[in-house]
């Protein structure tokens, strides 16, 4: 819980979101911003009861009917990955651009890329219809960057 309140002071301070992966019980703990919750978590419904009217996103992989689902349960943003390999994550389903340029076309809901995204690649995504980036093993896992450095690679 500490590392958790420490966390969201420097999200705080930035002015970045707190997103809490997995656990909406945690997510109201720590009163973040929101959850980010997979197909295999808790189902949205039960989590909005929980958590009102923060943040809920939803994991969609690579599938348009999860996505229609999400957006029909009411999320505040759809997740598709892996458009990348990552080394965050074993890569399950692969993505490609086609998909967030599909579901551009029958919902504003925004849209989140996810995996193997770092400073070469990240721009493309952007271009296609994606409205935010989750990029995790570029910025902590860099053998090349520390974190900051790596963030500043990304402007």
């Amino acid at each position: 819980m500490i590392i958790g309140e420490r966390i969201k002071n420097i999200c705080k301070k930035n002015k970045v979101k707190l997103i809490v992966n997995d656990d909406p019980f945690l997510t109201l703990k720590l009163d973040a911003d929101g959850c980010h919750l997979g197909q295999k978590d808790m189902n949205i419904k039960t989590a909005k009861k929980i958590l009102g009217k923060k943040i809920i996103g939803i994991t969609c992989h690579n599938s348009i009917n999860l996505a229609k689902k999400a957006i029909k349960a009411k999320a505040d943003y759809i997740a598709f990955g892996a458009f990348n390999q990552s080394k965050t994550k074993k890569t399950k389903y692969v993505a490609s651009v086609k998909i967030l340029n599909k579901v551009k076309k029958f919902t504003k809901t925004p849209t989140v890329a996810i995996g193997g995204i770092n400073a070469i690649n990240y721009k493309n995504l952007l271009l296609n219809n994606a409205n935010f980036l989750a990029i995790s093993g570029y910025i902590w896992k860099n053998k090349k960057y520390k974190p900051l450095q790596a963030i500043k690679r990304l402007k």
